[in-house]
């Protein structure tokens, strides 16, 4: 078991750096929206969604509904399904933490799980779960010490919400490095200047997801088979 913990620690330190930083950001956004510190604890317990937690904050605070909330949480996360699934069966032969490992699958521990390869004392199914498990506690962590210290400390947290965006950059350059293809990216990134400039900076952000959703759905099985395809050439 400690051989377990200590590679499952070692393989989430990458991730533990980023995410104590960008959930301290989250949290100071909370607590300077008016949220208490209780408020930062349970979002990011809950709702543990990465960029869609900075989003959420805007939306409560301007008091969008519940319904809109939903949507733009399922549309931002929305690539979690395309990835999630080539885990399905692996979480599955978890037994009872099939669930919570389906919850906490995020874009940095999707990468670290790829590359989950114990050395022969640590048990796989076990790794797999700490790291998912760690790596949710370093955001909850990042998340109470940013609500806790922006209620006591006079920041200025002019620019700090460019976290998300920096959050969105280098997720997109590590897709760009890792995927075979391209065509998601492109579509992605041509969908959302499109209706940037076409509606503004306040109103692109549902539609240009709702295309690029679309747009892969239909474009699945070429995107998927371009692979086999270059295999087979070569």
């Amino acid at each position: 078991m400690k051989s377990t913990v200590r590679y499952a620690f070692l393989k989430s330190l990458p991730v533990m750096f980023g995410y104590i930083f960008l959930g301290i950001a989250f949290g100071i956004l909370m607590q300077q929206a008016g949220f208490p510190v209780w408020m930062s604890l349970f979002v990011s317990l809950i709702v543990y969604a990465g960029s869609m937690q900075f989003v959420l904050v805007t939306l409560l605070s301007s008091g969008a509904s519940v319904l809109l909330t939903a949507a733009m949480t399922l549309l931002i996360n929305s690539r979690h399904i395309f990835y999630g699934l080539s885990f399905v069966e692996k979480f599955k032969a978890m037994g009872k933490r099939y669930f919570y490992m389906i919850f906490s699958l995020t874009d940095e521990t999707y990468s670290v799980l790829c590359s989950v390869k114990p050395e022969d004392k640590a048990e796989k199914k076990q790794a797999m779960f700490l790291i998912a498990l760690f790596d949710q506690a370093y955001w909850v962590a990042g998340s109470v010490i940013g609500a806790a210290v922006g209620g006591v400390l006079p920041f200025d947290t002019t620019g700090i919400d460019f976290s998300m965006t920096a959050l969105f950059v280098v997720i997109f350059l590590e897709q760009w490095l890792d995927a075979k293809s391209h065509i998601p990216a492109v579509v992605g990134l041509v969908s959302g200047v499109s209706f940037l400039l076409l509606l503004g900076a306040d109103n692109f952000i549902l539609p240009s997801l709702i295309v690029t959703v679309t747009v892969l759905l239909l474009c699945r099985r070429q995107i998927e088979g371009k692979p086999e395809v270059s295999e087979n050439a070569d």
